[in-house]
């Protein structure tokens, strides 16, 4: 199964439908949002892209209500899980946090196959060797998908079956042409 990992939206609604929309072209079935939506608003039109997205809070956490709100509309894909959230997809466990040294320190602990973050705003992968020396660890930090501080926006397309994880830059969006005042 392929994933889009995601992070620091930051309000960014076209970037945020872009990158969606090029991840679901590349055969992502679920998105892993990794925090920072800001104002739930941002994900109400996701549901045009038929995926459910797993979203966590970060340290810029907006709406907090009306964000369970819409994790509670029956026809919303959307699962909220608060400050980080223990998922199984495709038989491997991810973990998600917004904040990388907790995603390093916990990916360290061997009982994870992916710890997926964001907050810092500079995408890498990485594998951490877990405290015990045997195995370790892919922790996914996607960047910034809302462009802040002039960085490329960017997203994680992530296919867990082979344990494969891209850095991708999200494609420019279209903008619809603007119409004459008036009219």
């Amino acid at each position: 199964m392929k994933i889009c990992v995601i992070s620091d939206t930051h309000d960014r609604v076209e970037l945020l439908h872009a990158a969606i929309e090029d991840a679901k072209s590349r055969g992502a079935e679920r998105i892993i949002h990794c925090g920072d939506v800001v104002a739930p608003y941002t994900l109400k039109a996701i549901r045009q892209f038929e995926l459910p997205m797993d979203v966590i809070h970060g340290n810029n956490k907006g709406d907090l209500a009306v964000l369970g709100q819409l994790a509670n509309d029956p026809e919303s894909l959307i699962t909220y899980h608060g400050r980080d959230a223990v998922l199984e997809i495709a038989n491997k466990r991810l973990f998600m946090v917004h904040f990388p040294n907790y995603a390093r320190a916990i990916a360290q602990s061997g009982e994870w196959d992916v710890v997926c973050c964001g907050h810092n705003h500079r995408c890498k992968v990485e594998q951490i060797q877990h405290s015990e020396g045997k195995g370790s660890t892919q922790v996914v930090n996607p960047g910034s998908a809302s462009g802040m501080g002039r960085i490329q926006p960017s997203y994680i397309l992530g296919d867990l079956e082979r344990m494969e994880f891209e850095i991708l830059h999200i494609p420019e969006p279209e903008l619809a042409p603007y119409k004459p005042c008036g009219d």
